[in-house]
This record gives structure tokens, C-alpha cells and sequence, in this order.
């Protein structure tokens, strides 16, 4: 029953304080706070997080409403989006990094003996990570590709209560593999990776440690038969075989023998190869151990799945106008070849166009015999670089022929309201009506003539040019 208290006040009364004391002790955190201590910079970001607020300054104004009822909540002094930020900027990470891994170990006591769905007594991990994208303007020092940003999340999952018991922020760059050199191995606990984990080197010191791991194997691994043992083909297992690596700098960095189980998932029809160095239990145990995997949020891409709030959703245009919601899919962006077609028709729209305003001109030969010097240059040359009719005239002098701004602004018009519609595929309707887009057998000759006599005096009519 509820005694006049809130529900964050009562969520934070489970929090151990004195833990937290020790914690900002050993790593001075209040030593230059004055008023705005530790733990109201924990409850503030607690609160941040449980309510899902998108900013400092949301944080600020959800806190300043319910200003008569702080006190109660636990908060010592107001909270201000500047203090807030400086706090977070200049105090020690570790101290609630090791407060974390207070809370971590007193949840992992309470579901010590929570069942899974597999018979196994020792402790069981799944590792894996996911990349959580961020806004390259925001967070320049987190580069990952030329115009994206993002951070690697590793993440060590204790399957009994799905508590994580060890979790590792990277740069997006970083491989997967390279966090095993991070873990401290847990002598009998098993360790339930995907393919991307496959480093032999690395997987042997799980092997002197006393530790077992159970992962996929990639098509590429060469591995020897060594013995085939008995299996019951009902319950789904195919093979159960002893191995060793038959690749010499394989089997230079992991000597011992390794147990491959052969399993055919009936759900999905798939046929599945585990790698292990456990031969004691059961060769379904082994499937069963790596299901478990699939049921603690990992996507079908392999990634664990995000319980908490990264980053802001859409509708907050003011903090990242152009990300997109998680919903969405890369795909959805517009790529690089749809951006060449759309550049591509504007040229060919502005070709026209000048070509339209050389036409009007009193000397037509010398612009026709520009544009057929033009059509003859190489096709790599940019089209920004080129000169259109009116600009060539400009450089030579020749400006009391060019038509002023509005006669050219007229002109432009004109001929964008007769253009030919252009379709979504990125070709012109006229090519599809059977108009033909190549070069004509007039342009064609025109062209020989040109390459072959040089540049002179052109006696074909200027429309008969093919311009752009």
C-alpha cells in the first residue's frame, strides 16, 4: 500500500548507499562539489533513464515540476542542466562503474538458482555485441564510416536472470574478437559465442583456464577427424566427432583436440556446426546451450537487442534532425546511385537549356562548333567544369550578344515546361516510348569529320546537334 511515497522513492530505497559512499570516497568524487553531490548526479541520471528523457534540459524540466516532492524523492539540492553537464563531464566514471558491479553482483545472488532451459549446474554466458549508431555532428571523435558515427557495445550476458555481467564500450571500428581479451575467464563456466569469436589463439586461453566455450563454426575452418561417436538422429543431433585443426598456424596456437556437433534445427530446417572443448556432456546439451543464446533478445543478426533508450527517437528534430527511428532501415535513405541519376538529369536539363540561349545567337556556327569540341572530350571530364555557351562567349569578349538575365530566365522556363518527364527509374520517358537516347548517324558523322579535318566551320543545322 502505498504510504504517501513515490515510486522512484521506492525504487531507490533497494539501492545499497553506503556501497555508493565507498564507491565516491575511494575515488574523491565530492571533494570540489559544493552543493550538487554524487548521488544526486546518480539519481538525476536514474531518474533520466526510468522516465526515458531525451535531454539535459528535459531532465531540468521534468525535475523543476515536481520541485515540492524532490526532497522526497532523495534529491538533496535543484538540479540544473549545467551543473548536471558539468558533473557528468568532470567527475569519475569509475565510481559508478564500480557501484554497477555492486548491483550486478547482488542481482546475480538473487537468481543464483533461477532455471534454464537446459540441465547444466555451471555458470552460463552468452557474449556478443551491438553497434548503437550516433550523430556524426554531435560526436566527431566517434567516426565509423565517412559520414556515420557509432560506439560498440560488448556485453557479457548471464543467461540465469539475463544479467549482464560484464559490458565494454569501443570504438565502432573495433572487431568483436578483440574483447576477449578483456574477459577474465571463470574456471568451469561456459561461454556461448557467435562465429565472429573465432580466434583460436584466444579461445585456447579459455582452454587453460579451465573454461568451455560452445560457438559456431565457420565454413573456412579446416578440421581432421579424429573419432565419430554413437548419436540418436531423433532428437535432432546428425554427428558428434572429435577433431583438430588440420592449418598449421591453427594448430600452432591451439594444440588440443576440439568436438564438432552436427544439429538440424526442426524449427527452421537449418543445419548447424558447433565448435566446443567440453566431451563430457551430451552432444544435444551442446545444441541446447547455444539455443539458450537465442533467447535473451539477440536479433536475427546476431546482435543483442538495446532494453534501454540510446538515443533520441525522431520526433526530436531539435537534437538530431536527420536520424532515423529504430524502425526504419537502412534502406530507406537514399543512396549514392540515386543521387548520380538525379545529378545526372540536371546536367541534361542544363545542357538543353544552353544550348536553347546558343541557338538565339546571331553566330550559331561558333557555338555549334563548341559544343561538338565538347561532345568530344573525354567522358570522365566533369560536367561542373565545363563552360556553357554563354559563358564561352563571356570569356571571349562577345557579351553584346549574350540575352540579359530575364530573356535567359524566360528561356529556362520555356524549356523546363516542355522538358520530357523524367521517370522514377532515373531514365527519360522518351527512351521507353522507343525515341532512342544514343547519338544520331548526322551527330556521328559530324563528329568523324571533326576528329578527322579539326575544328572548322560546321555547315549541318545547329538543332541536329546532339547536345547532352
Amino acid at each position: 500500500m502505498n504510504a504517501g511515497r513515490t515510486v522512484f522513492a521506492q525504487l531507490i530505497e533497494h539501492l545499497p548507499h553506503k556501497e555508493f559512499q565507498k564507491c565516491v570516497a575511494r575515488y574523491h568524487g565530492d571533494r570540489y562539489g559544493k552543493k550538487f553531490s554524487c548521488w544526486d548526479q546518480y539519481l538525476a541520471m536514474a531518474f533520466a533513464q526510468l522516465t526515458y528523457r531525451e535531454s539535459l534540459r528535459d531532465i531540468e524540466t521534468c525535475l523543476r515540476a515536481v520541485g515540492g516532492k524532490l526532497y522526497h524523492m532523495g534529491f538533496r539540492t535543484s538540479v540544473a542542466r549545467s551543473t548536471l553537464a558539468e558533473a557528468n563531464e568532470s567527475r569519475d566514471w569509475r565510481i559508478f562503474a564500480d557501484f554497477a558491479q555492486r548491483l550486478i553482483a547482488t542481482a546475480r545472488e538473487l537468481y543464483a538458482c533461477e532455471p534454464m532451459g537446459v540441465a547444466l549446474e555451471q555458470s552460463l554466458y552468452a557474449l556478443d555485441s551491438t553497434t548503437i549508431d550516433l550523430c556524426l555532428a554531435l560526436f566527431p571523435w566517434a567516426r565509423f564510416r565517412r559520414r556515420k558515427a557509432a560506439v560498440k557495445m560488448h556485453t557479457l550476458l548471464d543467461l540465469r536472470g539475463n544479467i549482464p555481467a560484464f559490458v565494454h564500450i569501443t570504438d565502432g571500428k573495433v572487431h568483436d574478437v578483440n574483447v576477449l581479451d578483456q574477459i577474465v575467464p571463470e574456471p568451469g563456466a561456459f561461454y556461448v559465442m557467435d562465429r565472429g569469436y573465432i580466434d583460436f589463439e584466444r579461445l585456447f586461453v579459455l582452454t587453460l583456464s579451465s573454461a568451455f566455450f560452445v560457438m559456431r563454426t565457420k565454413s573456412n575452418v579446416l578440421l581432421q577427424r579424429r573419432y565419430s561417436h554413437p548419436v540418436d538422429k531423433s532428437t535432432g543431433v546428425r554427428s558428434d566427432q572429435t577433431v583438430i585443426l588440420s592449418s598449421y598456424e591453427s594448430a600452432l596456437v591451439y594444440p588440443d583436440a576440439l568436438r564438432r556437433v552436427s544439429y538440424l534445427d526442426a524449427e527452421t530446417g537449418r543445419r548447424l556446426q558447433f565448435l566446443t572443448n567440453n566431451f563430457v556432456l551430451p552432444a544435444l546439451t551442446i545444441a541446447q546451450i547455444y539455443r539458450q543464446r537465442w533467447q535473451v533478445g539477440v536479433s536475427s543478426q546476431g546482435h543483442i537487442n538495446q532494453p534501454v533508450k540510446d538515443r533520441p527517437r525522431l520526433r526530436d528534430s531539435s537534437l538530431v534532425a536527420w536520424e532515423a527511428s529504430w524502425s526504419e532501415s537502412e534502406t530507406m535513405k537514399p543512396s549514392d546511385n540515386m543521387l548520380r541519376k538525379e545529378y545526372a538529369q540536371l546536367t541534361r536539363l542544363q545542357r538543353a537549356v544552353n544550348a536553347d540561349v546558343a541557338s538565339s545567337h546571331e553566330n550559331p556556327e561558333a557555338e555549334t562548333v563548341y559544343n561538338v569540341r565538347k561532345q568530344q572530350e573525354p567522358i570522365e571530364t566533369s560536367p561542373m567544369r565545363r563552360l556553357s555557351p554563354a559563358g564561352y562567349q563571356r570569356r571571349h569578349g562577345e557579351k553584346e550578344d549574350v540575352p540579359t538575365g530575364e530573356a535567359l530566365g524566360a528561356r529556362r522556363r520555356n524549356l523546363a515546361e516542355e522538358a520530357t518527364a523524367i521517370t522514377a527509374s532515373g531514365k527519360c520517358r522518351r527512351r521507353h516510348q522507343g525515341g532512342g537516347s544514343g547519338r544520331s548517324t548526322v551527330d556521328g558523322r559530324a563528329a568523324k569529320r571533326v576528329r578527322r579535318e579539326g575544328p572548322g566551320p560546321v555547315n549541318m543545322p545547329f538543332d541536329k546537334v546532339r547536345q547532352g
